[in-house]
């Protein structure tokens, strides 16, 4: 039954296209999403396009997420 299910939502994704949802916050303009029908997982690049996530772009964010925080958290005990 799940494989049937999940034949038709990656069949209705071909038909109508994916509906992609937020599934992480990179930094305030680089998300992770996911599309709520078939899973695939998307991330934005550096023009702003939507680029599959890959093994290699998953690393990049979360290095990038980790320099993120730490440079905002820096910035938030300064402004305290």
């Amino acid at each position: 039954m799940k494989k049937v299910y999940s034949t038709f939502s990656s069949f209705c994704c071909n038909l109508f296209g994916h509906h992609y949802s937020v599934s992480k916050k990179v930094t305030l303009h680089i998300k992770e999403y996911k599309c709520i029908h078939c899973g695939k997982e998307v991330t934005t690049d550096v023009s702003g396009n939507l680029s599959e996530l890959t093994p290699e772009l998953q690393e990049i964010n979360s290095t990038l997420e980790n320099l993120y925080q730490k440079r905002h958290g820096a910035a938030q005990q300064q402004v305290a």
